[in-house]
């Protein structure tokens, strides 16, 4: 299993970086996680294929984690020329927020026929979701977005990944997070806690509870981008490959 940042940055383009959406290529297939806004360009910077995207798992209903997916949809038809299906999931309300979206952006797309399916799941938190060879278990955390924001532990080839999504310490993190493979986890701020945001301060006094086998933080804010390589921890940078 091999998980890529295609972009890793906060809604606000603090270093350049682009918005949240990561990669993940199995023995199946490939999926995303989160469709940030900026996705079609981290996508095509790095050169991967959007009709090999069979799934995209949505955290969080804000521009910077689902604002992509009109662009993804709308790329499909017109230029990828996509046939195959697309399963699109996340949390209660993903199917009218997504509309409402592409209705804004590109008037009238939400009514055309396209050549392809696009099959939305909305997820319920601590239920066991699974498709596309994935299983995707959430769990709410605590990040106002008009719908439940989720920390996502996913299964996928013998492994465990989880992405904490945007919150404020939770206890649901530690048991989303604990004993995974990989655990990527934002860290917004390095030690000042920013209500509804993770820093990392708070983040590293949970992780000997959490043990997981690797911490690779992300969404970082201007602060953290500063301090990270001082604070010593891994940080995950736009078109790195982590392989498990």
């Amino acid at each position: 299993m091999e998980l890529q940042f295609v972009g890793c940055g906060d809604a606000f383009g603090s270093g350049g970086r682009l918005n949240t959406c990561f990669r993940v290529r199995h023995r199946q297939g490939s999926f995303l996680i989160d469709c940030g806004a900026s996705s079609m360009i981290g996508l095509r910077r790095l050169g991967i294929d959007p009709n090999s995207i069979d799934a995209i798992v949505i955290s969080h209903l804000h521009g910077d984690h689902f604002g992509g997916l009109p662009f993804f949809i709308l790329d499909a038809q017109l230029v990828s020329r996509r046939t195959a299906p697309l399963i699109v999931a996340g949390p209660p309300g993903l199917r009218a927020r997504l509309e409402a979206a592409m209705e804004v952006f590109f008037p009238g797309s939400t009514k055309v026929e396209r050549r392809f399916a696009v099959d939305i799941r909305e997820m319920e938190p601590r239920a066991t979701h699974s498709f596309a060879g994935i299983e995707v278990t959430p769990y709410q955390v605590k990040h106002p977005c008009g719908a439940p924001p989720f920390a996502l532990r996913i299964a996928v080839d013998g492994k465990r990944v989880c992405y904490s999504g945007d919150t404020e310490w939770v206890d649901e993190l530690e048991e989303a997070a604990r004993g995974v493979d990989l655990f990527v986890a934002e860290a917004y701020g390095a030690d000042k806690a920013i209500k509804f945001h993770l820093d990392y301060a708070t983040l590293a006094a949970h992780l000997p509870a959490i043990r997981a086998k690797r911490v690779i933080v992300t969404h970082m804010g201007p602060e953290m981008l500063q301090r990270q390589a001082l604070l010593g921890c891994e940080a995950a940078d736009e078109g790195m490959i982590v392989t498990i």
